[in-house]
């Protein structure tokens, strides 16, 4: 009778969500971050934090674990509050590609490759990492294997194979031909025994290295069905297991499986709008249709990740002067800001992905810009992620000029943006003599009525509160 009044509390607040129009102003917000808690099964600790994803290899020309802490205490400083480590496993030897083979060619998940260190020195990273406030989540692998992981000779029958027997690497089901990784073996989801011991491999971190959560590499890959294998299992050993999914499944999310996944298609957006080739309106009919697609959790929105930087190019190739303001956008709108490691230097190249390459810090010439956006975020209730936040109303979506406001309890922001490289001009229909603009520390103090002038890719976030 419990679990099925609690599933009626769902249905209606999910139908009255549903039924709501979307206007430009509305009474605030008063749920409770413990009733959000209890409605979505998310992590409370993660209401109002950002992520950072760490390349060990590449962070510093160490390239070890014991280099990279020593960034911890500017990290911290800069308001970073998870750090996602990208694969930090042995790497497979057979069938590599490059000199130093792709990280997410897994030899052994319970073991760390020695380029970066030892156990211990990991282990001291961890401690590090949460007496300074931080979470840490790692990256796994579950669809494939390196060629030589110790399950190749001992577990054959966890593996996918062809008429003859061959283990195989991952193949697309859409043409049934390889998708080109042939440094993996791609891992059979119909054995239960693997699904077991991959499971095991996952608590073991949690369990004994007290870790925080995972990201999924290829998580739209792997059945469903483990997926719920996993929720239940890692659950049972950390309650409030943080998890991110490098997909955009919504079933993923609303069973609760996840409470994280990646904001792929917005990502595409803003790298269209730099290039001119879309406008407001293409963020607001993203929203909208999100919205129907998605009952719990929320996306990671991003400029740039490692896939994106080494593959489709840097921040500054693909959007160029439009960089802030698109950054500034995904970090206000709906979901949880992630940073690449390196954008705050600002990363100007495309790093290696197979040999050893360095970010080359120095300069930090974007680290105040993060600091402050990191903080506008963290400061305004209305900017908290997912449901813990306020909902976006759509003020304003003409051609160049977007406006948005988000209101949480007693806080409301309102965002204001030129996505275009030309001069633009605005009526606001909305009074913001009470505001403050968050990046100019100073009053905006315009009426209803009024107009403002935006040069090419401003952009200005104000707030009821100082």
């Amino acid at each position: 009778m419990k679990h099925y009044l609690i599933s009626l509390l769902c249905l209606s607040l999910l139908l009255l969500l549903s039924c709501k129009e979307t206007t430009t102003s509305k009474e605030p917000s008063s749920t409770t971050v413990e009733e959000v808690e209890m409605l979505e099964n998310l992590p409370e600790w993660s209401k109002d934090m950002n992520m950072y994803e760490v390349n060990i290899r590449q962070f510093t020309p160490e390239g070890t674990f014991s280099a990279f802490e020593k960034h911890i205490p500017r990290l911290q400083k800069m308001g970073v509050d998870i750090l996602w480590l990208m694969p930090i496993y042995p790497i497979s030897e057979t069938k590599k590609k490059g000199s130093l083979g792709s990280y997410y060619a897994v030899s052994d998940f319970t073991k760390v490759n020695p380029e970066f260190g030892t156990m211990e020195e990991f282990q001291q990273l961890v401690k590090t990492i949460h007496e300074s406030g931080m979470k840490i989540i790692l990256d796994f692998v579950p669809n494939h294997t390196g060629w030589d992981h110790i399950w190749i000779t001992e577990h054959p029958e966890y593996y996918t194979k062809d008429k003859d027997g061959n283990i195989v690497d991952p193949i697309d089901p859409s043409t049934g031909e390889s998708w080109g990784w042939t440094d993996v073996a791609d891992l059979n989801f119909d054995n239960p025994d693997m699904r077991k011991h991959m499971i095991s491999d996952m608590a073991f971190w949690i369990e004994k290295e007290q870790i925080d959560g995972f990201r999924m590499d290829v998580a739209h890959g792997v059945p469903v069905s483990f997926w719920e294998e996993v929720s239940n299992a890692l659950t049972s050993v950390k309650k409030d297991v943080f998890m991110l999914a490098e997909s955009e499944v919504p079933e993923l999310r609303n069973n609760r499986y996840f409470q994280v996944d990646y904001g792929w298609e917005f990502h595409h957006i803003l790298n269209d709008i730099a290039k001119g080739e879309k406008g407001p309106k293409a963020i607001k009919n993203w929203l909208n249709d999100n919205k129907k697609k998605y009952t719990k959790g929320w996306h990671i929105q991003f400029t740039s990740n490692h896939d994106e930087n080494s593959w489709a190019g840097t921040t500054e190739e693909r959007m160029g002067d439009a960089h802030d303001a698109l950054s500034a956008l995904a970090f206000t709108i709906e979901g949880m800001p992630l940073i690449y490691g390196g954008q705050e230097e600002p990363l100007m190249k495309r790093l290696e992905f197979f040999e050893k390459d360095d970010i080359g810090f120095g300069s930090y010439k974007k680290a105040d810009w993060y600091t402050k956006i990191l903080a506008i975020k963290k400061e305004n209730e209305a900017l908290w992620n997912g449901p813990f936040g306020g909902e976006v109303n759509f003020i304003e979506t003409g051609e160049n000029i977007l406006i948005f406001s988000r209101q949480k309890n007693a806080n409301d922001v309102i965002a204001i943006f030129n996505l275009s490289d030309k001069t633009s001009s605005v009526t606001i229909d909305f009074d913001a003599t009470q505001y403050n603009d968050l990046f100019m520390n100073k009053a905006f103090g315009k009426s209803k009525g009024e107009s403002i002038e935006l040069g090419p890719w401003e952009y200005k976030i104000l707030s009821n509160e100082k």
